[in-house]
């Protein structure tokens, strides 16, 4: 089983990622995001070995959110990772926060015992859209993400520490609402 820290949008603005997931489903050999059963988020870490437990992955994510508030992101592109199974996302407009909470998780574990595209160097912020993408659907999912010309805007609204497959949320904390100047 593996451990990962996230957040996720856990509100209705989250219905922008699920509707992509529903077109990104179409090029997939099955819907992955929806048979998740947890909402659309960014991964900050995931830790495979049992080095790290599940106490001391959500104690740093406490620490790295500590001054931190939901967080408001918008979405203009949809790119890939290339791999076994194409995989497609959305990729953020650049967040100086998500940055700074990968950096604060990095610097309090080692992060030799993360998941190699997850260390600082390597690490990407994205939204995954869809993990199975067919062979054959290949050309048509770029094709679609290349095509998209609209922007999207999430409310990342809640911390988490989670273990899966399948996933299960160990922990959680609701961010701060963003004050108002």
């Amino acid at each position: 089983m593996a451990l990962a820290i996230n957040i996720r949008a856990d509100n209705n603005s989250a219905g922008e990622i699920e509707r992509l997931w529903d077109q990104v489903a179409g090029f997939e050999v099955e819907p992955s995001m929806r048979a998740l059963g947890y909402g659309p988020h960014f991964t900050f870490a995931i830790y495979d070995g049992p080095e790290i437990d599940e106490k001391t992955a959500w104690d740093v994510m406490l620490g790295a959110i500590a001054r931190e508030t939901q967080l408001r992101i918008a979405f203009k592109r949809i790119r890939w990772f290339e791999g076994s199974r194409l995989v497609l996302w959305a990729e953020p407009e650049v967040d100086q926060t998500l940055a700074r909470i990968h950096g604060a998780i990095s610097a309090a574990i080692d992060p030799a015992h993360c998941r190699p595209h997850y260390r600082p160097g390597a690490w990407t912020p994205h939204c995954t859209l869809g993990t199975e993408v067919a062979d054959e659907r290949r050309d048509d999912a770029i094709a679609f993400a290349r095509a998209f010309d609209r922007s999207v805007e999430v409310l990342f609204d809640v911390a988490d520490c989670v273990v899966f497959p399948p996933v299960r949320i160990i922990a959680e904390r609701k961010l701060p609402v963003v004050a108002s100047a």
